[in-house]
């Protein structure tokens, strides 16, 4: 009899840039959506509650007593051996295929496996039960002599298979005396040779990876950690349109019992400028390119006018809110969330997201495309948006849903937005706008300078700046300062105003986002990039001891595939939160960047 499967966040990431999966401690497919990131999940035991035998694939091993994990080095190929107590063992090998071929990229709507006896006289059972709408029922099913139809919707997945099919139909043990192959995909007949197809697919797409990450420029400190934080990057972005998801998952909470539960896979304009940020500093400029083509195409369709934090991967702009009744959600922990109703709010953040990773457009030399006069005239309505709402109310980069002040954080970034602009008109030979620009970024710095700092009370409270024009409290995102060059390290303005957000937001080892109720209470879980925001402002402020320690900490609550969520509970350790969090794996790769020793050191 299967042993209980544990509901954590031990999940492997899988994927090849169209679709994705996240597989188990035990080796189950327990989340992938269909034919695209935030469609259907036909896997869906990840957010089943107690029930986690529908909408998972399994190989099950009679007898088993351990499972160990790994990647194929520099590939999101995943290997996991299970081990029976009679010292019989499997290994199950997971990829989505991902290679180039007849001049285009080949990347299906496929999860492929192949299964291995390397010990002993295993015998194995394969559970195998996709879902369809949103775990409303176990998808039907057709057969043929060496393949399974599973009607999941409006497009079946087929398993082409060298398996008994019977057996799998029938969820009959049996003994596993040689390799067998599984391809689960588009609904037709699988073409060629499918143990020799499935071997070269895997082969290919190894090569794929390892020349990808060949390309990288990592530090010489944590190569392997900040090469997987990149693999994982480059699987949240839709590589059809270059649309970048800030997670994988729906509606994993925030924090136990909170209901703080939110569909992560939409493009954030926001979490999406820091993802190409961090990559380019790898010099990863594919997903870069690909992500502008993406940005263009909604600059066009906003015609000069508001533009939405977040958009689905293919540019829609309503992303209508609901539930799913038939998932109880993580540990039962509902509601589960289909959409997102932050497309609706106003976060005037957005126009500094879209200026700066742009901006690299005009001066980059190495792109395939470089931007010319009519991109910037674009982006110029970019630049009239950041102008005319940097001192307007928003919602903020935290989304608050029942209140709206001037956040400064989006001030200092549309005061970044007319500071890129300026440089890239001069660069461009542009004087007059260049002025325009200088003049429009002088005037947004004056206006925070007035409106968000405050002075020293006397009473033990340092001068800082504050997270709102209206409201003396501190947010994590005024660290940002530095990075965005609004302010220098050694500021004594940025030095006291660290001061302030280190004494009320730290708690030990972590960070808080903000320590004031919000919709939903107090916060209950440090939010994991300000940690890495904080190990940043240690660093610059010259306790680089104490930043490569906090860094070093960060990495320890890792899973075992190398990831983290969104938010850390900071009395336990617990992980929470939507996974694998783009925020979260940027923190990595730039602190490893910031705190590493330099190649010269080896070279």
């Amino acid at each position: 009899m299967a042993q209980p499967v544990t509901v954590d966040l031990e999940l492997w990431p899988i994927g090849n840039c169209q679709v994705s999966g996240l597989i188990d401690r035990r080796g189950g497919l327990v989340w992938g959506c269909i034919p695209r990131v935030d469609g259907d999940p036909v896997f869906c035991a990840l957010l089943n509650g107690d029930n986690q035998d529908a909408g998972v694939w399994r190989v099950e091993l009679e007898g088993q007593v351990s499972a160990s994990q790994e990647y194929i080095r520099n590939t999101p190929i995943l290997i996991t051996r299970l081990r029976a107590e009679d010292g019989s063992a499997v290994e199950v090998l997971d990829f989505c295929p991902r290679f180039e071929g007849k001049g285009r990229m080949y990347r299906p709507v496929a999860f492929s496996r192949i299964v291995r006896p390397i010990a002993g006289n295993p015998r194995i059972k394969l559970v195998l039960r996709p879902m369809s709408g949103w775990g409303a029922k176990l998808a039907a099913t057709t057969n043929g002599t060496n393949h399974i139809r599973y009607l999941v919707g409006p497009q079946a997945l087929r398993l082409s298979t060298d398996a008994p099919v019977g057996y799998v139909l029938e969820e009959r043990a049996f003994r596993l005396e040689e390799d067998l192959h599984f391809f689960l995909g588009p609904d037709e007949p699988f073409a060629g040779n499918l143990r020799e197809e499935i071997r070269r697919m895997e082969q290919s797409t190894r090569r794929y990876w390892q020349l990808w990450v060949r390309g990288l420029a990592t530090p010489l400190d944590w190569q392997d950690e900040v090469i997987r934080c990149a693999i994982s990057l480059k699987l949240c972005q839709h590589e059809e349109t270059g649309a970048i998801v800030a997670a994988l998952t729906t509606s994993i909470p925030e924090a136990p019992g909170s209901e703080r539960n939110w569909d992560y896979r939409y493009c954030w304009i926001r979490d999406s400028y820091y993802t190409v940020q961090a990559l380019n500093r790898l010099g990863a400029l594919d997903v870069l390119e690909k992500y502008l083509g993406y940005l263009r195409n909604i600059v066009d369709s906003a015609k000069g006018g508001q533009i939405q934090p977040l958009y689905s991967v293919m540019g829609e702009s309503e992303l209508n809110e609901t539930t799913a009744a038939d998932l109880p959600g993580y540990r039962g922990m509902g509601p589960v969330r289909i959409g997102n109703a932050a497309y609706q709010q106003i976060q005037h953040d957005c126009y500094g997201q879209i200026v700066l990773p742009t901006v690299q457009g005009f001066i980059d030399r190495r792109l395939l495309r470089i931007a010319d006069d009519r991109d910037f005239e674009s982006l110029e309505e970019v630049g009239e948006m950041a102008w005319a709402m940097h001192d307007q109310p928003d919602a903020g980069l935290w989304e608050f849903r029942t209140r709206q002040e001037v956040h400064t954080y989006s001030a200092v970034m549309s005061w970044a937005a007319c500071d890129r602009l300026a440089m890239t008109a001069a660069h461009l030979g542009k004087e007059d706008r260049a002025e325009l620009w200088r003049g429009r970024a002088e005037a947004i710095r004056r206006k925070i300078e007035t409106e968000a700092w405050v002075e020293d009370d006397g009473n033990g409270i340092t001068g800082h700046y504050k997270a709102t024009f209206e409201t003396d409290y501190l947010d994590a995102s005024l660290l940002q300062m530095i990075d965005l060059r609004f302010l220098r390290p050694d500021d004594p303005r940025f030095q006291s105003t660290f001061a302030a957000i280190e004494k009320e937001l730290r708690r030990g080892e972590h960070m808080l986002r903000y320590a004031t109720e919000d919709d939903f209470g107090a916060p209950e879980t440090a939010f994991n990039v300000c940690t890495f925001w904080l190990i940043e402002a240690l660093h610059l402020a010259g306790r680089s001891e104490e930043a490569r320690g906090l860094f070093e900490t960060m990495l320890a609550h890792r899973t075992g595939s190398g990831m983290l969520s969104e938010d850390l509970d900071w009395d336990t350790g617990e992980l929470w939160g939507n996974f694998p969090q783009t925020y979260s794996l940027v923190g990595i790769i730039n602190c490893a960047g910031l705190l590493s020793k330099p190649w010269s050191e080896v070279r």
